[in-house]
């Protein structure tokens, strides 16, 4: 049966694949909707909604916010964004300065242990686009530092790594907060990947965020065995939570990962999305 994605990253982020050609790919793949999600940007979302017009595919403007917590880091995904200059853009704008000095700062890292790795050369990766690290995995591996993406992460760019430096990122209760001033529907990403979380801080982490705003969880999700989707979907059912899910697709910077099916076995039935507007249409938003 046809799926839909509400998790995806492009060119704009940290993706292969440009909006458009993820609109493209969506339809030949028989989706019903999707949502583009990258990381800490709207650059791609204007294009993406065209996109999804010129082709006759429901889409969902979106981002996804890194936030940082007592339980670590964290990414809280906002849908039905604005597409144009807003509150959440010049936060964005901050956020996106914030970036650049860190892949500056990482890139002379790797410059002071030897490795001839430029800014320039990391820029160039992204083709305008939000710069992330895995364009310096791509550089790495290009130039034989690494074989694969993943060695150059556990390497050098990972949290303990040769080369690593923090992400200045947002308090969740401020990235909620920044997302609800702009009418967006609120979860929170893929709670499974979080190594400090398990049911019971999950369930104390969302029971303290629902009064701030958040609307969801991420219950399905392609590191979700089907135990942990069907805990999560009762999770956010006794805490009055809506739930979404997706691929994470990113392109060739994720190959395992196809669109709308994760590792192949991944499907988001429309009644997700169904679930997710009937919460908006309550709360007066437009869906």
């Amino acid at each position: 049966m046809p799926g839909i994605d509400l998790h995806i990253h492009s060119t704009a982020s940290d993706g292969t694949l440009t909006p458009t050609e993820i609109v493209v790919a969506a339809k030949a793949a028989g989706l019903e909707a999707l949502a583009l999600t990258d990381h800490d940007t709207v650059q791609g979302l204007g294009d993406f909604m065209e996109a999804g017009r010129d082709n006759g595919l429901e889409v969902i403007p979106g981002v996804e916010l890194s936030v940082r917590s007592d339980l670590g880091t964290m990414d809280i995904l906002g849908y039905w964004v604005p597409t144009g200059q807003s509150g959440l853009t010049e936060a964005l704008e901050y956020l996106n300065l914030q970036r650049a000095e860190r892949n500056r700062e990482i890139a002379a890292r790797l410059q002071r242990q030897g490795l001839d790795v430029s800014y320039e050369e990391i820029a160039a990766k992204a083709a305008g686009g939000t710069i992330g690290r895995p364009h310096i995995a791509q550089v790495l591996q290009e130039k034989g530092y690494v074989k694969t993406l993943q060695d150059a992460f556990e390497k050098y760019l990972a949290s303990g790594g040769k080369a690593y430096v923090p992400k200045v990122v947002l308090s969740p209760d401020k990235a909620v907060a920044m997302l609800k001033a702009e009418g967006a529907t609120v979860c929170l990403a893929h709670p499974r990947l979080y190594k400090k979380v398990n049911l019971a801080t999950l369930e104390g982490f969302l029971a303290r965020m629902k009064p701030l705003g958040l609307d969801g969880l991420e219950a399905r999700y392609p590191e979700h065995s089907p135990e942990d989707t069907r805990n999560y979907e009762n999770l956010a059912a006794r805490l009055g939570l809506v739930v979404s899910g997706g691929s994470d697709f990113h392109g060739l910077n994720k190959p395992h990962l196809r669109l709308g099916k994760g590792r192949g076995d991944l499907y988001v039935p429309y009644s997700v999305l169904e679930g997710l507007k009937a919460l908006r249409r309550s709360q007066g938003l437009p869906a």
